[in-house]
């Protein structure tokens, strides 16, 4: 029955690619691109760290290093780093997506189904994270259409090459060819080591963070993919019963604690830690900016950049410009 699935996915995939055979960019027709093999390098990767082709896979994102990861499973159940691409333009700041607008691209865990992946997307290829997800809802936070994409281009997604998207593509069309359901996306501000987390210790997101990194040393420890449930508005990690009893499974990954990222503070002198990247301050300044996107829309003369709480000189000339879905910078 599976295979059978998998057929029709398969099947599904082409006749979806074929039905704008007539509508080609760049080298690739569109009627191909959903169904690009991935690179023999690749392949012979994959053989090398005994991953079948058509095993499940797992993307984390990283903001500050522009860097995603495709971790892929081997023989034994772990999963491997496979591969690992630039993020060519993210739009927004550190922190997490409040709103319709706001231009943020979104943090936390995300879970990808096969209808989310779409071979005829006006961006080479995409697929969709399904924002807002359980806990977003939760905490009324709104937006439509945040994508992993190509194009190069980011008005709240998160922007790749099309050469990388399209084998970004093909690892989750060979893992849903082989029987996945879904495969997650944990999307991260930054690598959730305890040095970065002192650094950025006064962010006003850093309880958000905390708890982030709670998922984040799950995989680490694991290197599987942890089950992720919500309850009373909180990512809860590797629970067995969902929300009836799953806090002290929690407590194998104490690691990311506020007690214990505050006891390896010894570890750093805080001269010695890089200056943190600028972050959305808080709901408040998300909808400045929501506000900022709806009066650029209407055609209405507006700062370069978006407005801040924090950064009122990132309006001053010079700073670096906002790019629109068209790949254009944004100008008053």
């Amino acid at each position: 029955m599976m295979k059978f699935k998998s057929a029709i996915f398969l099947a599904s995939l082409m006749s979806v690619a074929l039905l704008s055979a007539g509508c080609n960019s760049g080298d690739i027709p569109r009627a191909r691109r959903a169904m690009q093999p991935l690179p023999a390098p690749v392949q012979s990767k994959m053989a090398k760290m005994d991953m079948p082709t058509h095993s499940p896979i797992m993307i984390r994102l990283f903001k500050e290093e522009n860097t995603l990861e495709v971790w892929k499973q081997q023989r034994n159940g772990r999963y491997g780093l496979i591969a690992q691409y630039d993020i060519c333009k993210w739009s927004g700041k550190l922190g997490p997506k409040y709103m319709e607008g706001d231009r943020q691209a979104p943090e936390g865990f995300y879970t990808i189904t096969r209808a989310q992946m779409n071979p005829n997307s006006s961006y080479y290829l995409s697929f969709d994270l399904g924002f807002p997800n359980a806990y977003d809802q939760a905490h009324g936070r709104t937006g439509r259409y945040l994508m992993v994409h190509g194009s190069c281009s980011s008005a709240g997604c998160y922007s790749m090459t099309d050469k990388s998207v399209a084998q970004i593509y093909a690892f989750g069309r060979d893992a849903f060819i082989g029987g996945q359901r879904s495969f997650q996306v944990e999307a991260f501000p930054f690598r959730m080591t305890h040095e970065n987390m002192l650094r950025y210790r006064k962010d006003p997101n850093y309880p958000f963070w905390v708890m982030l990194k709670q998922g984040y040393d799950a995989f680490e420890t694991t290197k599987t993919p942890p089950r992720i449930d919500v309850c009373n508005g909180r990512y809860v990690f590797n629970s067995v019963s969902g929300c009836a009893g799953g806090a002290a499974l929690q407590t194998a990954f104490a690691p990311s604690s506020a007690d214990n990222l505050a006891a390896a503070a010894g570890a750093f002198e805080p001269s010695s830690l890089k200056a943190p990247s600028p972050s959305i301050l808080n709901r408040e300044e998300a909808g400045l900016v929501a506000n900022w996107s709806k009066r650029r829309a209407a055609g209405q003369r507006v700062s370069v950049q978006p407005p801040s709480l924090t950064a009122p000189s990132a309006e001053k000339p010079g700073a670096p410009d906002i790019v629109t879905e068209s790949g254009r910078p944004v100008r008053g």
